[in-house]
């Protein structure tokens, strides 16, 4: 059984590869939130100040300094102003990981960006799982934690800092339930 579905996830995989590395509009898994990396670029893409953009891009905080900072700017900044709570602390907890930046780039889109939590769940959770077997299950950082600490996960390549922003991504992120995961990706449901 662990054969026939590291099959169907590096097929899935083949399919997102071949599909635009993991767009993540128009495709098979667009019913997983985006990640940070993509809500700061869609923000950048709907018009923030240049002093909003270089205090975003340079700046460096803790996730919850973030978020207050993102909450503080909602009634200024209307691509922020559009964040459900879920997707701001989404971008908190990626804005404190990966900012500031080294360079400025320009344009600022996402081809830019650090990978997100949503990226590495497609890279690598992916590899092993059926996207439904991670993005359907509710736990607390500790238990993700613990999970990307097992044996049959540490020789995933995967930083601390990685494995720490996945398991924040999927806090804020995962969950979902099995009816929102399309027909396609239910398959078993198995854990391996």
């Amino acid at each position: 059984m662990k054969r026939t579905l590291t099959i169907f996830g590096l097929f899935i995989l083949a399919l997102g590869i071949a599909g635009g590395a993991y767009s993540q509009t128009d495709d098979v898994f667009a019913f997983i939130p985006d990640g940070g990396r993509t809500l700061l670029a869609k923000a950048m893409a709907a018009g923030v100040s240049e002093e909003t953009k270089t205090e975003l891009l340079t700046g460096k905080r803790t996730s919850a300094e973030w978020l207050t900072y993102i909450e503080t700017q909602v009634s200024t900044v209307p691509p922020l102003a559009e964040l459900d709570e879920y997707q701001r602390q989404t971008l908190a907890d990626y804005l404190a990981y990966n900012m500031p930046l080294a360079t400025m780039p320009e344009p600022v889109d996402a081809t830019a960006l650090p990978r997100d939590g949503r990226d590495l769940s497609l890279e690598y959770c992916l590899s092993c799982h059926i996207i439904t077997v991670v993005i359907t299950q509710d736990r607390a950082r500790e238990a993700w934690l613990g999970s990307l600490h097992k044996p049959s996960h540490i020789e995933v390549n995967l930083t601390e800092p990685e494995r720490e922003a996945l398991a924040d991504y999927l806090v804020v992120n995962a969950g979902i339930p099995i009816e929102e995961v399309p027909p396609e990706l239910r398959a078993g449901g198995a854990s391996y």
